[in-house]
């Protein structure tokens, strides 16, 4: 046989790390530009069919030109006039936001300061331009210095733009500061696990270029508007990059040091590697790309946005994993571990998996039955999350201005102010329409809206036939007293004849919303887990083993929801999760989960075609157990690093995610998978040959091709 020059074994390696390092400092600062392509525009978290969305597209005909409010509320400072707004600070807090017309982001006139019931506050609306961008906190500024100069009060900004505001500053940095704190965890897990100096910044830098990789792909994408990047996707892909690419590496480079220590020769160690570790890291990730696009079945634009823009960073994990790793490792050879050395590891493995092994080889059934119980026993809170949505008091983890402020103004005015119910009916309905709507059980007040763009100031603007009329709900937008109001309303209003009523605004939205969310569950979780199915029957050849991991993975999601449902509400004080969290908790943990008992089955199956079942599932666990922990360690890390964004979604979507990979490594995939397997034996690889096979050691004769 002719052997490869050795200046050729060198070669491919080298343009391969030439080409990585030369995508690195070309397309690597894409990861700090996406943000100029991402947008978080409101409809975009909208069901696409839902009445709020038609009346959301509707109301833009009424807007004679496009606005974002920012309410003033004004509050007594109990000074010499009490909790009592007096007529000269209202007079003075009218003509301090009078006086910002025509200033630079102030479209038209500000309402008058107007008193609430009980006398002790004051509020103005006042409409700004919608795309302000980086100005827009100037332009707040501006607004709050003027409404601080009425005396005796103290002035806050409550509103669709405060919230935009706030929104913008969760956000801001979100590359630098995300991307920083997710290296440095993997970074350090990785020197402390392997006490090697180079590998874990090998690993580093080759997430790093495949998030440079990713990030330039989906801004050239989202430049052309294929697909939608906002800030909350934004975040999710570099955690969802970096998590992957350094799991997919730890594998890589565990298989590479086994067959360094046997053979010695790097280049051919790093070609084996590949070889044996191409259908696990294939195969976990197709389930997450495959079980992300499923996302496109969502009726809800953000939803689906993540779907592609997640593929796609899978991929490009991948990418980086099978050819820029294998290049460098099979430059460096042994030094790539240094100081540690590369030796062949005892067939029966050592320390603490042999300890685990030995414990699922003794009794088995005892061991899967009791792991069962626990998980059992923690899915049953899952029941007591709430998906119904997160009061807008808990939209930030920290003390966010706009909130503040919204429970000022929920305390002086109806609680539904400043977000009221939007109807779009017929002109010539319109007197029944409002008259049906203040009789509504929950509504405060209704009317419609003139030119000026306020409710009863003059006559009602007309557009096409139809008119626009503002419901004011008493209670909280964000409660579930106002969305019960919504569907009384929604009900009362379409009776109305020949009216054609739509009700939207923002009770309407969460409303449809939750919904649509709960829709997409049923739709989106048969399909991932018909997807996650099928691969695993694809790579191990069996069916019996498939249906038991997705079992397995399955019950350690419900389990996970339990645990967070009790820690939401007892440990951080949340009420509720928004409505997609579950969707996305579930998409994330089943498919990034099942990684982990790919990699271990897979290396299950390649042990049992020599050793037989008993003896290939110890040997695959304890081969298997040191790099699959790491690796469920690191990307717990990564997701964990998205609580340094303040918005309660990716903290909630964060623990869910972080709590369940280390459940799922440390327990399902070390005790329950492989007491499970041991237990039933040979047929769990039924209708495969290996199904037939004595479970001795000797599984020659139930060889098949790996």
């Amino acid at each position: 046989m002719r052997r490869t020059p050795r200046w050729a074994r060198w070669l491919v390696p080298l343009v391969l790390l030439i080409v990585w390092l030369g995508v690195g400092g070309t397309l690597g600062p894409f990861a700090g530009k996406l943000g100029e392509v991402a947008t978080n525009d409101q409809a975009a978290f909208l069901p696409r069919d839902a009445e709020s969305t038609r009346v959301l597209d509707a109301r833009e005909a009424f807007d004679q030109s496009e606005t974002v409010p920012a309410i003033v509320v004004w509050t007594a400072d109990g000074g010499e006039g009490g909790k009592q707004v007096t007529e000269d600070q209202q007079r003075t807090a009218t003509r301090a936001v009078a006086g910002l017309a025509g200033h630079p982001g102030i479209v038209g006139d500000p309402s008058p300061a107007l008193p609430s019931e009980d006398g002790e506050a004051l509020q103005s609306v006042v409409q700004l331009e919608p795309d302000l961008g980086d100005e827009l906190p100037v332009v707040l500024e501006k607004l709050t210095k003027a409404a601080g100069s009425v005396p005796g009060t103290e002035a806050q900004i409550a509103g669709p733009a405060a919230s935009q505001a706030d929104l913008s500053d969760a956000f801001a940095g979100i590359d630098g500061l995300l991307l920083g704190v997710a290296l440095a965890a993997v970074l350090l897990i990785l020197l402390l696990v392997y006490r090697s100096v180079l590998l874990p910044l090998l690993i580093i830098l080759g997430s790093v270029f495949a998030l440079g990789l990713a990030c330039a792909v989906l801004y050239v994408l989202a430049d052309r508007d294929l697909v939608r990047v906002d800030g909350q996707v934004q975040g999710i892909l570099s955690i969802l990059v970096i998590g992957a690419a350094t799991d997919y590496a730890l594998l890589l480079a565990a298989r590479f040091r086994e067959e360094l220590a046997v053979g010695g020769d790097r280049f051919a160690a790093a070609r084996a590697a590949v070889r044996r570790s191409f259908g696990a890291i294939t195969a976990s990730a197709a389930t997450v790309a495959l079980g992300l696009l499923a996302l496109l079945a969502s009726d809800l634009t953000n939803n689906r946005a993540l779907g592609p823009v997640g593929a796609i960073g899978i991929v490009c994990a991948v990418l980086s994993t099978l050819t820029f790793l294998p290049a460098a490792l099979a430059l460096l050879g042994r030094s790539a571990y240094w100081p540690a050395t590369p030796r062949a590891e005892a067939p029966e493995g050592r320390g603490v998996w042999r300890r685990i092994a030995a414990t699922v080889d003794r009794a088995p059934r005892k061991v899967w039955v009791t792991t069962a119980l626990v998980l059992t026993a923690l899915a049953a809170f899952a029941p007591g999350l709430s998906a119904k949505g997160v009061p807008l008091d808990e939209i930030f983890v920290n003390e966010a201005p706009s909130v503040s402020a919204q429970e000022t103004l929920g305390r002086h005015f109806p609680g539904g102010s400043g977000n009221p119910a939007v109807i779009i009916a017929d002109a010539g309905r319109a007197g029944r329409v409002v008259e049906a709507a203040r009789g509504t059980e929950g509504v405060a007040s209704a009317g419609t809206v003139s030119a000026s763009g306020r409710p009863g100031a003059g006559e009602p603007l007309v557009v096409d036939g139809r008119v626009r009329i503002d419901a004011t709900l008493a209670a909280g937008a964000d409660s579930d007293t106002a969305k019960d109001t919504v569907q009384r309303l929604r009900a009362r209003l379409h009776s109305v004849p020949d009216a054609n009523a739509l009700v939207g605004g923002y009770t309407a939205q969460q409303y449809d919303t939750q919904r649509t969310a709960a829709h997409d569950r049923t739709v989106i979780v048969p399909v991932v887990l018909g997807i996650i199915l099928l691969i695993l029957v694809l790579l191990l050849r069996s069916l019996l083993v498939p249906v038991l991991l997705v079992a397995t993975v399955g019950l350690n999601f419900l389990a996970t929801i339990g645990v967070s449902s009790l820690v939401f509400q007892h440990l951080l004080g949340f009420s509720g999760t928004d409505a997609s969290v579950p969707l996305y908790g579930f998409v994330f943990l089943v498919a990034l989960g099942v990684d982990y008992n790919i990699f271990l089955m897979s290396r299950v199956r390649e042990e049992t075609l020599r050793l037989g079942t008993r003896r290939g599932v110890l040997r695959g666990l304890t081969t298997t157990g040191g790099v699959i922990t790491s690796a469920g360690v690191v990307l717990a890390a990564t997701f964990a690093a998205l609580m340094v964004i303040p918005l309660a979604f990716l903290v909630q979507v964060a623990f869910i995610v972080a709590f369940g990979v280390l459940l799922d490594t440390l327990v399902v995939r070390s005790l329950l998978v492989p007491a499970l397997v041991v237990d039933i034996g040979p047929k769990a690889w039924w209708p495969s040959k290996l199904a037939g096979a004595k479970d001795d050691g000797t599984a020659g004769t139930a060889r098949e091709d790996p």
